[in-house]
């Protein structure tokens, strides 16, 4: 990015507006695709544990908070600077969603029941729509509702995940 900053400024310097106006484009371009991979990983971070409440059929506090962090962060990262629109607009999840399952549930073999499963296992076993709809639900809070009563929110729609009742009663 250095480099292009360089050239943007020699390209000004020089008159030549369509050349930097090129450069500017490029960065820009970059940068929505650093957004976008932000999101992505905290995106992936929700699936991975809605995959492990859906096998393990229970809540724990730190994926609770997992969860909440993850939503909070995609709302905050999804928010154009202008307040008024956003990186992936509601309706885009879906393609989001059937991208990035699999991924999800390849990483979430690692964790689901201390690494029983295989990738493999675990794909046969997961509901992958229950799951995909869970996280538009979960997804489409961070919409709906300010920063400022998003992890209430969050709080009080996870109770209703398999173990949420025990979570918030604090049952182990």
């Amino acid at each position: 990015m250095t480099q292009e900053l360089i050239d943007l400024r020699n390209s000004i310097l020089a008159g030549r507006y369509e050349d930097a106006l090129a450069i500017v484009d490029e960065l820009e371009g970059m940068s929505k695709k650093a957004i976008l991979r932000q999101i992505k990983s905290f995106f992936k971070v929700l699936l991975i544990h809605l995959i492990k409440n859906q096998i393990e059929r229970r809540l724990t506090n730190s994926w609770v908070a997992s969860i909440r962090n993850a939503l909070v962060e995609i709302q905050d990262i999804n928010l154009k600077e202008n307040k008024k629109s956003y990186y992936i607009n509601q309706n885009e999840w879906d393609t989001w969603l059937h991208d990035e399952i699999e991924a999800a549930i390849s990483d979430a073999s690692i964790e689901v029941a201390n690494g029983t499963y295989t990738p493999f296992q675990l794909a046969e076993i997961v509901n992958k729509q229950q799951i995909i709809n869970e996280a538009q639900k979960f997804l489409q809070l961070t919409y709906n509702y300010p920063s400022s009563e998003l992890t209430v929110i969050i709080n009080n729609a996870v109770i209703h995940l398999p173990g949420g009742e025990d979570w918030r009663l604090g049952k182990r």
